[in-house]
């Protein structure tokens, strides 16, 4: 049972994470979301989390630490949104290093990364000057930095995230995010952002996929089936 146990979601304001806390919430999970802007609490709380005002991009590993101790896991579902090369930088990589050191240091070894499903590739594969690289490349960075330490982690790699229903469904890639032959047929490479939070709450509370990427898209397998 997950009555009693805490799951910080980072990026609460988020529209993943906004799905994903009443889920964490419904399987027993007292959820801390971290937001920028208190302006942002009703939001937070209307989804069953209570808000924690922590901006993560200049919050030292300290006081990340001091918001994850006697977490049981931590969601790290921030992002800076594109359109400014620094500031993605500064969320996507270097805040997200400073949540993974923070989690080491709060003794939070479970550590839930949303990246997305070319992350590992897509830098060798984009021109630089490309507005898309900066994203790709903070996200390729992050990943490899979270597969470098000890934490129990689990990176997830959705597609192009959308605004359907979950399905509760879906369909695995490989590690550059593609599908086979067999799978790819009818199948678009997104995922709704629903499903991201399912995937989520699912990981978490039932500790699947432990130290692996997990590249998905919305598909005909049941979550619970497919993510072991």
């Amino acid at each position: 049972m997950a009555e009693g146990n805490r799951v910080v979601l980072i990026g609460g304001h988020g529209k993943v994470a906004l799905l994903a806390a009443p889920k964490l919430a419904d399987r027993g999970y007292a959820v801390d979301s971290l937001i920028r802007n208190p302006e942002h609490a009703a939001d937070i709380k209307a989804a069953g989390a209570k808000p924690v005002v922590l901006d993560i991009e200049s919050a030292e590993v300290d006081q990340l630490a001091d918001a994850f101790t006697g977490a049981s896991a931590i969601v790290f579902s921030a992002g800076a949104g594109g359109g400014n090369e620094q500031r993605t930088r500064a969320v996507d990589y270097e805040a997200a290093v400073r949540s993974m050191k923070a989690a080491k240091q709060a003794g939070v070894d479970r550590f839930v990364m949303v990246s997305y499903s070319r992350a590992l590739v897509d830098v060798d594969n984009l021109d630089p000057s490309n507005s898309f690289y900066p994203y790709a490349k903070a996200k390729h960075d992050a990943d490899a930095f979270l597969r470098g330490t000890d934490l129990d982690y689990t990176i997830l790699g959705p597609g192009a995230l959308t605004l359907e229903p979950a399905s509760k469904h879906v369909v695995l890639a490989d590690e550059a995010g593609n599908l086979k032959d067999s799978d790819a047929d009818g199948e678009r490479m997104q995922t709704s952002r629903e499903n991201v939070a399912e995937v989520i709450t699912h990981v978490v509370s039932s500790n699947a996929a432990r130290r692996t990427t997990v590249n998905f898209y919305d598909g005909k397998m049941p979550i619970v089936e497919a993510i072991l």
